[in-house]
Protein backbone atom coordinates (compact mmCIF):
# COMPACT_ATOMS: atom_id res chain seq x y z
CA UNK A 1 0.00 0.00 0.00
CA UNK A 2 0.98 3.48 -0.95
CA UNK A 3 1.75 5.93 2.16
CA UNK A 4 -1.79 7.77 2.97
CA UNK A 5 -1.54 11.49 2.15
CA UNK A 6 -2.39 14.27 5.09
CA UNK A 7 -4.21 17.16 4.40
CA UNK A 8 -2.71 20.01 6.09
CA UNK A 9 -5.26 20.03 8.99
CA UNK A 10 -3.54 16.25 10.02
CA UNK A 11 -1.90 17.23 13.54
CA UNK A 12 -5.29 19.64 14.51
CA UNK A 13 -7.28 16.25 14.02
CA UNK A 14 -4.48 14.28 16.11
CA UNK A 15 -4.36 17.22 19.02
CA UNK A 16 -8.27 16.66 18.68
CA UNK A 17 -8.31 13.33 19.75
CA UNK A 18 -9.67 11.87 16.59
CA UNK A 19 -9.82 8.34 15.72
CA UNK A 20 -8.56 8.57 11.97
CA UNK A 21 -9.05 6.25 9.01
CA UNK A 22 -7.71 5.48 5.41
CA UNK A 23 -10.51 7.25 2.93
CA UNK A 24 -9.54 7.92 -1.41
CA UNK A 25 -5.87 7.79 -0.13
CA UNK A 26 -5.82 10.23 3.24
CA UNK A 27 -5.83 9.56 6.68
CA UNK A 28 -8.73 11.16 7.51
CA UNK A 29 -11.04 11.69 11.41
CA UNK A 30 -13.98 9.51 10.94
CA UNK A 31 -15.01 10.93 14.44
CA UNK A 32 -13.59 12.80 17.69
CA UNK A 33 -13.92 12.52 21.06
CA UNK A 34 -17.83 13.56 20.94
CA UNK A 35 -18.93 10.56 18.90
CA UNK A 36 -20.66 10.02 15.95
CA UNK A 37 -24.08 10.50 16.72
CA UNK A 38 -23.40 13.55 18.71
CA UNK A 39 -21.56 14.84 16.12
CA UNK A 40 -23.76 14.09 13.75
CA UNK A 41 -27.06 16.12 16.61
CA UNK A 42 -24.53 18.51 16.92
CA UNK A 43 -24.54 19.34 12.93
CA UNK A 44 -28.32 19.67 13.06
CA UNK A 45 -28.24 21.82 15.91
CA UNK A 46 -25.27 24.21 15.92
CA UNK A 47 -22.40 23.99 14.01
CA UNK A 48 -20.13 21.85 12.52
CA UNK A 49 -16.12 22.00 11.36
CA UNK A 50 -15.55 19.79 8.46
CA UNK A 51 -12.27 18.72 6.94
CA UNK A 52 -13.03 17.69 2.93
CA UNK A 53 -9.47 19.23 1.71
CA UNK A 54 -8.91 15.33 0.49
CA UNK A 55 -11.70 16.70 -2.21
CA UNK A 56 -10.31 17.74 -5.65
CA UNK A 57 -10.05 21.37 -6.79
CA UNK A 58 -9.69 22.88 -10.20
CA UNK A 59 -9.74 26.05 -11.94
CA UNK A 60 -10.45 26.22 -15.69
CA UNK A 61 -9.97 29.31 -17.57
CA UNK A 62 -9.66 30.30 -21.21
CA UNK A 63 -12.92 32.26 -22.84
CA UNK A 64 -14.23 28.90 -24.37
CA UNK A 65 -14.01 27.19 -20.75
CA UNK A 66 -17.81 26.86 -19.95
CA UNK A 67 -19.02 26.07 -24.06
CA UNK A 68 -16.43 23.31 -23.20
CA UNK A 69 -17.41 22.07 -19.99
CA UNK A 70 -20.91 21.53 -21.20
CA UNK A 71 -19.44 18.84 -23.60
CA UNK A 72 -19.14 16.95 -20.65
CA UNK A 73 -21.86 17.97 -18.26
CA UNK A 74 -25.73 17.75 -18.88
CA UNK A 75 -26.29 21.02 -17.23
CA UNK A 76 -26.35 24.54 -18.50
CA UNK A 77 -22.62 25.79 -17.90
CA UNK A 78 -22.73 28.85 -20.45
CA UNK A 79 -25.54 31.08 -18.41
CA UNK A 80 -24.69 30.19 -15.19
CA UNK A 81 -24.29 33.63 -13.90
CA UNK A 82 -21.00 35.04 -12.06
CA UNK A 83 -20.79 34.04 -8.09
CA UNK A 84 -23.03 31.13 -8.60
CA UNK A 85 -22.31 27.37 -8.38
CA UNK A 86 -24.11 24.36 -9.80
CA UNK A 87 -24.37 20.90 -8.99
CA UNK A 88 -23.56 18.98 -12.40
CA UNK A 89 -22.14 15.20 -13.12
CA UNK A 90 -19.80 13.48 -15.73
CA UNK A 91 -21.01 10.77 -17.92
CA UNK A 92 -20.00 8.21 -20.29
CA UNK A 93 -21.21 6.83 -23.50
CA UNK A 94 -23.72 4.87 -21.72
CA UNK A 95 -25.22 7.75 -19.65
CA UNK A 96 -23.40 6.33 -16.86
CA UNK A 97 -22.21 8.79 -14.35
CA UNK A 98 -18.77 9.10 -13.69
CA UNK A 99 -18.35 11.38 -10.74
CA UNK A 100 -20.93 14.27 -9.28
CA UNK A 101 -19.19 17.46 -8.45
CA UNK A 102 -19.74 21.01 -8.27
CA UNK A 103 -18.80 23.95 -10.98
CA UNK A 104 -18.59 27.63 -9.76
CA UNK A 105 -18.56 30.63 -12.08
CA UNK A 106 -15.94 32.54 -10.46
CA UNK A 107 -15.64 35.13 -13.04
CA UNK A 108 -12.49 34.96 -14.70
CA UNK A 109 -12.24 31.12 -14.57
CA UNK A 110 -14.71 28.09 -13.19
CA UNK A 111 -13.85 26.42 -9.95
CA UNK A 112 -14.83 22.92 -9.88
CA UNK A 113 -14.74 20.88 -6.36
CA UNK A 114 -14.29 17.03 -7.77
CA UNK A 115 -14.98 13.64 -4.91
CA UNK A 116 -11.55 12.72 -3.54
CA UNK A 117 -11.79 8.85 -4.84
CA UNK A 118 -12.36 10.17 -7.94
CA UNK A 119 -9.69 13.27 -8.10
CA UNK A 120 -6.79 11.49 -10.40
CA UNK A 121 -9.74 10.33 -13.27
CA UNK A 122 -11.45 13.73 -13.36
CA UNK A 123 -8.71 15.83 -13.61
CA UNK A 124 -7.53 13.51 -16.56
CA UNK A 125 -11.45 13.71 -18.24
CA UNK A 126 -11.20 17.13 -17.81
CA UNK A 127 -7.69 17.47 -19.95
CA UNK A 128 -8.32 15.18 -22.48
CA UNK A 129 -12.18 16.28 -22.86
CA UNK A 130 -11.66 20.42 -22.86
CA UNK A 131 -9.33 20.87 -25.30
CA UNK A 132 -6.08 22.36 -25.46
CA UNK A 133 -7.47 26.40 -25.10
CA UNK A 134 -9.08 25.26 -21.46
CA UNK A 135 -6.25 26.14 -19.17
CA UNK A 136 -6.10 23.39 -16.25
CA UNK A 137 -4.62 24.06 -12.81
CA UNK A 138 -5.36 21.76 -10.09
CA UNK A 139 -5.30 23.83 -6.75
CA UNK A 140 -3.49 22.42 -3.48
CA UNK A 141 -5.39 24.25 -1.31
CA UNK A 142 -7.27 23.10 1.63
CA UNK A 143 -11.40 23.10 1.77
CA UNK A 144 -13.25 23.32 5.14
CA UNK A 145 -17.08 22.79 5.33
CA UNK A 146 -18.74 24.85 8.17
CA UNK A 147 -22.23 23.35 8.59
CA UNK A 148 -25.30 24.07 10.74
CA UNK A 149 -27.94 26.17 11.58
CA UNK A 150 -25.40 28.66 13.76
CA UNK A 151 -22.54 28.40 10.40
CA UNK A 152 -23.83 31.92 8.90
CA UNK A 153 -23.48 33.68 12.53
CA UNK A 154 -20.41 32.61 13.25
CA UNK A 155 -18.55 33.52 9.95
CA UNK A 156 -20.31 36.60 9.53
CA UNK A 157 -18.12 37.17 13.05
CA UNK A 158 -15.09 37.24 10.66
CA UNK A 159 -16.58 37.75 7.39
CA UNK A 160 -19.91 40.11 7.53
CA UNK A 161 -20.52 39.26 4.21
CA UNK A 162 -21.24 36.25 4.16
CA UNK A 163 -24.61 36.80 5.88
CA UNK A 164 -25.64 38.57 2.19
CA UNK A 165 -25.27 35.26 0.28
CA UNK A 166 -27.65 32.71 -0.89
CA UNK A 167 -27.64 29.14 -1.40
CA UNK A 168 -25.20 28.14 -4.20
CA UNK A 169 -23.82 31.81 -3.77
CA UNK A 170 -19.77 32.14 -4.11
CA UNK A 171 -17.09 34.86 -3.92
CA UNK A 172 -14.19 35.70 -2.38
CA UNK A 173 -13.80 36.74 1.48
CA UNK A 174 -11.13 37.81 3.98
CA UNK A 175 -11.30 35.60 7.13
CA UNK A 176 -9.21 36.80 9.60
CA UNK A 177 -6.68 38.02 7.17
CA UNK A 178 -7.09 35.27 4.84
CA UNK A 179 -8.25 35.23 1.29
CA UNK A 180 -10.98 32.85 0.99
CA UNK A 181 -13.23 31.73 -1.91
CA UNK A 182 -16.28 30.43 -0.49
CA UNK A 183 -19.57 28.86 -1.45
CA UNK A 184 -22.60 28.66 0.11
CA UNK A 185 -23.55 25.14 0.23
CA UNK A 186 -22.74 21.68 1.82
CA UNK A 187 -23.31 18.33 2.04
CA UNK A 188 -25.12 18.00 5.37
CA UNK A 189 -28.63 19.71 4.62
CA UNK A 190 -28.01 22.19 6.59
CA UNK A 191 -26.97 25.89 5.88
CA UNK A 192 -23.56 26.43 5.62
CA UNK A 193 -20.89 27.00 3.76
CA UNK A 194 -17.21 25.53 2.52
CA UNK A 195 -14.21 27.38 2.22
CA UNK A 196 -11.00 27.17 -0.12
CA UNK A 197 -8.20 28.43 1.68
CA UNK A 198 -4.33 28.25 0.88
CA UNK A 199 -2.58 25.46 2.86
CA UNK A 200 -0.54 27.72 5.18
CA UNK A 201 -3.84 29.36 6.99
CA UNK A 202 -6.09 26.29 7.26
CA UNK A 203 -4.81 25.45 10.29
CA UNK A 204 -5.63 29.11 11.56
CA UNK A 205 -8.99 29.44 10.51
CA UNK A 206 -10.01 25.72 11.58
CA UNK A 207 -8.76 27.04 15.41
CA UNK A 208 -10.63 30.49 15.20
CA UNK A 209 -13.80 28.35 14.07
CA UNK A 210 -13.52 25.82 16.72
CA UNK A 211 -13.04 28.29 19.27
CA UNK A 212 -16.34 29.52 18.83
CA UNK A 213 -18.75 27.62 21.21
CA UNK A 214 -21.53 26.68 18.80
CA UNK A 215 -18.35 24.99 16.72
CA UNK A 216 -17.33 21.15 16.94
CA UNK A 217 -14.73 19.32 14.93
CA UNK A 218 -17.01 16.81 12.83
CA UNK A 219 -15.68 13.28 11.42
CA UNK A 220 -16.42 11.65 8.29
CA UNK A 221 -18.91 9.40 10.06
CA UNK A 222 -20.97 12.09 10.72
CA UNK A 223 -20.86 13.46 7.46
CA UNK A 224 -21.80 10.53 6.10
CA UNK A 225 -24.87 9.77 7.89
CA UNK A 226 -26.05 13.33 7.95
CA UNK A 227 -26.47 13.15 4.23
CA UNK A 228 -28.16 10.30 3.84
CA UNK A 229 -30.80 11.76 6.11
CA UNK A 230 -31.35 13.97 3.51
CA UNK A 231 -31.02 12.61 0.43
CA UNK A 232 -28.10 13.26 -1.06
CA UNK A 233 -25.80 10.79 -3.11
CA UNK A 234 -22.46 9.16 -2.16
CA UNK A 235 -20.63 8.60 -5.55
CA UNK A 236 -19.52 4.78 -5.93
CA UNK A 237 -22.23 3.98 -3.71
CA UNK A 238 -25.54 5.55 -4.76
CA UNK A 239 -24.29 6.74 -8.19
CA UNK A 240 -22.18 4.83 -10.31
CA UNK A 241 -21.08 4.17 -14.03
CA UNK A 242 -23.32 1.66 -14.96
CA UNK A 243 -26.43 4.37 -13.82
CA UNK A 244 -27.54 7.14 -15.64
CA UNK A 245 -29.12 10.69 -14.13
CA UNK A 246 -32.85 9.06 -14.81
CA UNK A 247 -32.19 5.56 -12.87
CA UNK A 248 -30.41 7.72 -10.15
CA UNK A 249 -33.68 10.15 -9.60
CA UNK A 250 -31.47 13.25 -10.51
CA UNK A 251 -33.71 14.40 -13.36
CA UNK A 252 -33.32 17.83 -11.65
CA UNK A 253 -29.98 17.92 -12.10
CA UNK A 254 -30.18 18.23 -15.77
CA UNK A 255 -30.80 21.73 -17.11
CA UNK A 256 -33.78 22.22 -18.85
CA UNK A 257 -31.57 23.89 -21.66
CA UNK A 258 -29.59 20.63 -21.71
CA UNK A 259 -32.65 18.26 -22.22
CA UNK A 260 -33.74 16.74 -25.54
CA UNK A 261 -36.07 19.69 -25.93
CA UNK A 262 -34.03 22.58 -24.36
CA UNK A 263 -32.25 25.29 -26.51
CA UNK A 264 -28.69 22.92 -26.01
CA UNK A 265 -29.70 19.21 -26.20
CA UNK A 266 -26.99 17.13 -25.60
CA UNK A 267 -23.74 17.38 -27.04
CA UNK A 268 -22.58 15.45 -24.25
CA UNK A 269 -21.52 11.64 -23.58
CA UNK A 270 -24.51 9.42 -23.46
CA UNK A 271 -26.82 12.04 -24.36
CA UNK A 272 -29.25 10.09 -26.48
CA UNK A 273 -29.20 6.85 -23.90
CA UNK A 274 -30.06 9.60 -21.50
CA UNK A 275 -32.93 11.44 -23.27
CA UNK A 276 -34.05 8.13 -24.20
CA UNK A 277 -34.39 7.15 -20.46
CA UNK A 278 -36.16 10.16 -19.96
CA UNK A 279 -38.56 9.48 -22.33
CA UNK A 280 -39.47 6.15 -22.00
CA UNK A 281 -38.62 5.26 -18.42
CA UNK A 282 -36.43 3.13 -16.86
CA UNK A 283 -36.58 -0.64 -15.46
CA UNK A 284 -35.12 1.25 -11.62
CA UNK A 285 -35.27 3.99 -9.42
CA UNK A 286 -33.27 5.29 -7.06
CA UNK A 287 -35.48 5.77 -3.83
CA UNK A 288 -35.38 6.14 0.06
CA UNK A 289 -36.38 3.25 2.68
CA UNK A 290 -37.51 3.67 5.94
CA UNK A 291 -36.74 0.40 8.62
CA UNK A 292 -39.74 -0.70 10.28
CA UNK A 293 -37.84 -2.07 12.82
CA UNK A 294 -34.92 -1.11 14.88
CA UNK A 295 -31.89 -3.06 12.86
CA UNK A 296 -29.92 -0.64 10.42
CA UNK A 297 -29.49 -2.12 6.86
CA UNK A 298 -26.36 -1.83 5.60
CA UNK A 299 -24.82 -1.33 1.70
CA UNK A 300 -25.13 -4.60 0.04
CA UNK A 301 -28.39 -6.02 1.09
CA UNK A 302 -30.47 -7.24 -1.09
CA UNK A 303 -34.62 -5.81 -1.51
CA UNK A 304 -36.79 -8.97 -1.54
CA UNK A 305 -40.43 -8.87 -2.44
CA UNK A 306 -43.15 -10.39 -0.35
CA UNK A 307 -42.13 -14.13 -2.40
CA UNK A 308 -38.52 -13.41 -1.87
CA UNK A 309 -37.99 -12.26 -5.28
CA UNK A 310 -34.84 -10.48 -5.58
CA UNK A 311 -36.12 -6.65 -6.63
CA UNK A 312 -33.28 -4.14 -5.81
CA UNK A 313 -30.28 -3.64 -3.83
CA UNK A 314 -29.37 -1.26 -0.85
CA UNK A 315 -27.06 1.54 -1.93
CA UNK A 316 -26.27 3.35 1.39
CA UNK A 317 -27.78 2.74 4.83
CA UNK A 318 -27.65 3.11 8.50
CA UNK A 319 -29.28 4.66 11.50
CA UNK A 320 -30.61 7.98 11.10
CA UNK A 321 -29.95 9.97 14.55
CA UNK A 322 -32.45 12.79 13.76
CA UNK A 323 -34.52 10.47 12.09
CA UNK A 324 -34.72 8.01 14.77
CA UNK A 325 -34.88 5.36 12.71
CA UNK A 326 -33.04 2.66 9.92
CA UNK A 327 -33.33 4.41 7.20
CA UNK A 328 -31.20 3.36 3.82
CA UNK A 329 -30.99 4.20 -0.03
CA UNK A 330 -31.06 2.13 -2.97
CA UNK A 331 -32.45 0.71 -6.04
CA UNK A 332 -35.64 -1.04 -6.52
CA UNK A 333 -37.77 -1.76 -9.95
CA UNK A 334 -39.67 0.99 -10.86
CA UNK A 335 -42.78 -0.96 -10.32
CA UNK A 336 -42.22 -0.96 -6.45
CA UNK A 337 -40.51 2.65 -6.08
CA UNK A 338 -43.97 3.95 -4.71
CA UNK A 339 -44.03 5.67 -1.46
CA UNK A 340 -45.19 3.29 1.50
CA UNK A 341 -44.82 -0.15 -0.61
CA UNK A 342 -43.33 -2.40 1.49
CA UNK A 343 -40.24 -4.39 0.55
CA UNK A 344 -38.23 -6.59 2.38
CA UNK A 345 -34.27 -6.20 2.89
CA UNK A 346 -32.34 -9.64 3.50
CA UNK A 347 -30.09 -9.10 6.58
CA UNK A 348 -27.62 -11.98 7.35
CA UNK A 349 -30.56 -14.38 5.81
CA UNK A 350 -33.36 -12.99 7.34
CA UNK A 351 -36.13 -10.52 5.76
CA UNK A 352 -36.55 -6.88 7.43
CA UNK A 353 -39.70 -4.66 6.53
CA UNK A 354 -39.18 -1.44 5.13
CA UNK A 355 -41.11 0.65 3.50
CA UNK A 356 -40.42 2.80 0.16
CA UNK A 357 -39.95 6.79 1.87
CA UNK A 358 -40.16 9.68 0.37
CA UNK A 359 -36.88 11.62 0.34
CA UNK A 360 -35.49 13.78 2.20
CA UNK A 361 -36.00 11.69 5.34
CA UNK A 362 -35.05 14.86 6.76
CA UNK A 363 -36.05 18.74 5.42
CA UNK A 364 -32.67 20.09 3.76
CA UNK A 365 -32.38 24.08 5.47
CA UNK A 366 -30.50 25.66 2.83
CA UNK A 367 -30.69 29.78 3.15
CA UNK A 368 -32.30 31.08 -0.15
CA UNK A 369 -33.43 34.21 1.80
Amino acid sequence: MSELKHTPLHALHLELGARMVPFAGYDMPVQYKLGLIREHQHTREQAGLFDVSHMGQVRLSGANAATAMEKLVPVDVVDLAEGNQRYAVFTNEQGGILDDLMITNAGDHLFVVVNAACKDQDIAHMRNGLGDDVEHEVLDRALLALQGPAAAKVLARFAPDCSNMLFMDATSLSIDGAECFVSRSGYSGEDGYEISIANHDAEHIARLLLAETEVQAIGLGARDSLRLEVGLCLYGHDLDSETTPIESSLLWALSKARRADGERPGGYPGAEVIHRHQAQGVSQKRIGLRGQSRVPVREGAELVDAEGRIIGKVTSGSFGPTVGAPIAMGYLETGFAVVDTEVFAMVRGKPLAMAVAKMPFVPQRYYRG
